[in-house]
């Protein structure tokens, strides 16, 4: 593909949105474990933060330079975590620019806080998701939606083909077949000043759906004028908007990277009386006493484990766990946890099942 100049990135968090059947508001802060909805982009997989791999990922089916990373989020996130956004632009050698959205009013709204960046080629991504995918852009399309063939397409936004395979119209949870191909909230865009005129259209006329103001207005006015939509079809699809699923991608993601033969496990790792089942990512300077871990577990850097099982389980940085028998478990920074506890120290919306 040959675009138009280098390309910019918009990872932004949903807040509040039913598109694409995700539910999860304003992520927090603190741990993962303290939010009932899954992990904060931030949060780390398999070592990697999530928007990283996310970010990362996207350059790789672009394979142009990216000029800069725009990253929409809530103004309360803190200098730490807006620290670590910028950090990966600077990786990728991109500009990173930060936008706040204050009030949780769709992604049109979201993705419209950000219109000072928003003109030549650009993605436009949610945050909290990670994709697999080995396809190129077609140069002729005006956007390409990312999109993953799904065995209920009735429980997801999809996209309506007509005459040549072009997209020709989107479809949120249809109670009838109109396709297999659920929209993942991945765009690509040839010239992002046409997305923000339509968009800008949306909130002087005040289209709201569900109370929002949503991406898929700006996207139809598109349509209505004749621009090309094109699918791109990826080969896996994982989300991290809540709990359950932020385990599964947990896991997902390990076993891809083991079988791609990537080495998981940091040589500054301590055993005593210990053994790892792989796949697994264990961090730098973890501790491991009398313990089993795996299958899929990933553990952060300076993780403290004594006489302990853990399966299927994701873990943050620096936990100190003991005497526990772990299973599709999520586990926050810093957090202690002993299974033989009598005394609880928890914050909220914390669960213990």
């Amino acid at each position: 593909m040959d675009p138009q100049g280098p390309i910019s990135i918009f990872p932004f968090e949903k807040h509040h949105t039913h598109e694409n059947n995700r539910t999860h508001g304003w992520p927090r802060i603190a741990s993962a474990s303290a939010h009932p909805y899954g992990a904060q982009t931030t949060d780390t997989y398999c070592g990697k933060p999530i928007v990283q791999r996310l970010v990362e990922d996207i350059a790789g089916v672009l394979k142009q330079e990216v000029e800069e990373v725009a990253f929409i989020i809530k103004d309360d996130f803190g200098r730490e975590i807006e620290k670590t956004l910028l950090g990966i632009a600077d990786n990728l050698g991109a500009r990173g620019t930060i936008y706040y959205q204050d009030k949780p009013l769709g992604t049109g709204h979201a993705i419209m806080c950000a219109a000072d960046s928003l003109s030549g080629p650009c993605v436009i991504a949610y945050a909290d998701t990670l994709f697999k995918a080995d396809f190129t852009l077609d140069e002729s399309a005006d956007s390409v939606i990312w999109v993953k063939q799904v065995d209920n397409p009735q429980a997801y936004g999809v996209v309506e083909l007509g005459e040549k395979r072009e997209i020709a119209g989107l479809v949120e949870k249809p109670a009838a077949f109109v396709s297999d191909l659920a929209v993942i909230g991945i765009y690509y865009f040839k010239e992002g000043g046409v997305l923000k005129t339509e968009l800008q259209r949306v909130l002087d006329e005040n289209i709201i759906h569900g109370g929002e103001y949503q991406i898929n207005d700006g996207i139809k006015g598109m349509m209505e004028k004749g621009m090309k939509f094109v699918p791109g079809k990826v080969d896996e699809w994982m989300d991290c908007g809540n709990k359950e699923v932020t385990v599964d991608t947990n896991a997902r993601m390990l076993g891809f990277l083991h079988e791609d033969g990537k080495n998981l496990v940091s040589d500054t790792v301590t055993l005593e009386n210990s053994e790892i089942i792989p796949p697994c990512y264990i961090g730098e300077n973890v501790v491991l006493k009398n313990t089993k871990v795996g299958p899929y577990v990933s553990l952060g850097d300076g993780c403290f484990v004594e006489n302990t099982v853990i399966r299927n389980s994701l873990v943050q940085t620096r936990a100190i766990i003991k005497n526990a028998d772990l299973e599709n478990a999520m586990i926050g920074n810093h957090a202690r946890f002993d299974g033989s506890f009598t005394s609880v120290s928890i914050g909220d919306y914390s669960v213990l099942e």
